[in-house]
């Protein structure tokens, strides 16, 4: 496998990326194509709003596996900062927010407590910013 960094961090799922979604967009423009050519019936209405269904459907259901897995990454670092950090930050631990907890996942232990501290100091919540400022990078390759 490829090191992991910063800038090749974002992972694709083939199958649901270059399948899936782009099947679901299709068949939702198709289905709004056929319902002009219909001259706005009923039935093609009904075509529009199951395919709409089924692109929300599709996106809502990636959008519920990213939810969960940032919950597992929360619990995850939560553990590693307990070990981690130094007792003047432990108390602090209940301030990280979620997107901090998964952006400082990449942090390797011994850079962790530095930029924790920076994060929570400068109140530092955009993901791509934090990430940004991971120098020794921890792959993270178990990711939904």
């Amino acid at each position: 496998m490829t090191e992991q960094n910063f800038s090749n961090h974002a992972r694709f799922f083939p199958p649901f990326h270059f399948f899936v979604l782009p099947v679901m967009l299709i068949n939702f423009g198709w289905s709004i194509y056929r319902w002009k050519l219909s001259g706005f019936s009923l039935d093609g209405f009904v075509s529009v709003v199951v395919a709409l269904a089924l692109a929300l459907g599709f996106l809502s259901a990636r959008r519920m596996a990213l939810s969960v897995q940032d919950r597992v990454i929360r619990l995850e670092e939560r553990l590693r900062y307990e070990r981690l950090l130094p007792a003047d930050l432990k108390p602090r631990i209940g301030e990280f927010t979620v997107s901090q907890f998964v952006s400082l996942r990449f942090a390797s232990d011994a850079e962790l407590p530095a930029l924790a501290r920076k994060v929570l100091e400068e109140k530092l919540n955009d993901r791509k910013s934090i990430k940004q400022l991971v120098k020794s990078w921890k792959p993270d390759y178990l990711r939904a």
